[in-house]
């Protein structure tokens, strides 16, 4: 019996499982994918995701995650206008697969007992624990589960951090199938940009959301987003386009891409903060500032689901309840921040005028 299970070696659950663990509970931080695993996304920290982990790791992000160059400075938006907006604070330029295995790793220093290659399939509440069941994987090319036994683990408290497409979230929750779908490629070629920034465009021209330029170890990467997948070829094609006319990119060589899916936020940024026995933090939780920025979120909200266990204690229903009051309450001030950064990204762009309070 496990006091809690974190189901996700993300920021969130790795956040979770460090308060957790150096807190002297009994802690299984699982992750279905062989770290390091990989994570489409911008891989960029600002300056909120580098205090929290200074907070919460005691350690400041170390070079052998980062990528070249590796000094983030900011961002800049271009509006569905065409006007550029300039956004300067310090930041760092990581690729998420080392960054993530590290935090998982300081999660297991700390006491965590971290499984990757283990997915959650199936989870029950009963009156006093959560009964996990799991596929484990010992496959040295990866993760393959068919043909895995199954077996099961049980905890007081659960947390979930799987992310947007969280499969026990779909499968117990009637949860949302409202998502965005984003599209990046990594390209050797030339640009005239400032390799220093991540660039966000707006207009709606090119994207059914955002597209988006950075830069990583000499790669040019290059992405959009859609709400309708049919429509990702068209979009990036546009945005290639427009880099080439604007920016003069030159692509020699596209050397990879990848996929990913992200929750599509809507007005009030509406939070599932979970229920009984079981707790959702990060994306699976609806925790996501503009921009697909989810590091922020996933790191406060795990460490906040944590501290809510470990004010609160969990020895009778009534406890339970107070877990949840007290995670809502941890959380007030980020569910504001990301109201506050939604509502001014609307402001900025017609495409997100919905989320205008």
């Amino acid at each position: 019996m496990y006091d809690v299970i974190i189901i996700g070696a993300g920021p969130a659950g790795s956040s979770a499982a460090k308060e957790l663990a150096s807190n002297g509970y009994k802690v299984l931080l699982a992750e279905k994918f062989k770290l390091p695993r990989n994570k489409s996304c911008s891989g960029i920290l600002i300056k909120k995701s580098l205090d929290l982990i200074s907070q919460y790791f005691g350690e400041q992000v170390p070079s052998s995650v980062k990528c070249s160059p590796a000094d983030n400075r900011g961002m800049v938006f271009t509006n569905d206008t065409g006007r550029e907006f300039l956004f300067e604070q310090p930041g760092a330029n990581i690729w998420r697969s080392s960054f993530d295995c590290w935090l998982a790793q300081k999660a297991a220093d700390a006491g965590a007992i971290l499984r990757d290659c283990t997915a959650a399939v199936a989870y029950s509440e009963s009156e006093d624990s959560v009964t996990v069941t799991f596929k484990s994987s010992t496959s040295e090319g990866g993760c393959t589960f068919k043909d895995c036994a199954t077996y099961t683990e049980s905890a007081k408290i659960v947390i979930i951090c799987e992310g947007a497409v969280s499969s026990l979230k779909r499968k117990y929750r009637n949860a949302s199938k409202n998502y965005i779908t984003t599209y990046q490629t990594f390209n050797r070629g030339s640009i005239s940009l400032d390799p220093h920034y991540f660039y966000a465009y707006l207009q709606p021209r090119l994207s059914q959301y955002d597209a988006w330029f950075n830069v990583k170890d000499d790669y040019l990467i290059f992405g959009v987003a859609v709400s309708d997948t049919s429509l990702t070829e068209h979009y990036y094609k546009e945005f290639i386009s427009y880099m080439e006319h604007e920016h003069n990119a030159r692509i020699e060589a596209q050397v990879n891409s990848e996929k990913w899916i992200m929750p599509h936020i809507q007005p009030g940024c509406p939070i599932e903060y979970g229920s009984g026995r079981v707790l959702f933090a990060g994306e699976a939780a609806g925790f996501l500032n503009p921009m697909g920025e989810g590091i922020s979120g996933g790191l406060e909200s795990g460490h906040a689901a944590a501290r809510a266990v470990c004010e609160s204690g969990f020895s009778s229903n009534a406890d339970l309840s107070r877990i949840l009051s007290s995670y809502q309450r941890l959380t007030l001030d980020l569910k504001n921040y990301m109201e506050r950064q939604w509502g001014f990204v609307a402001g900025m762009a017609g495409t997100f005028g919905h989320m205008r309070s």
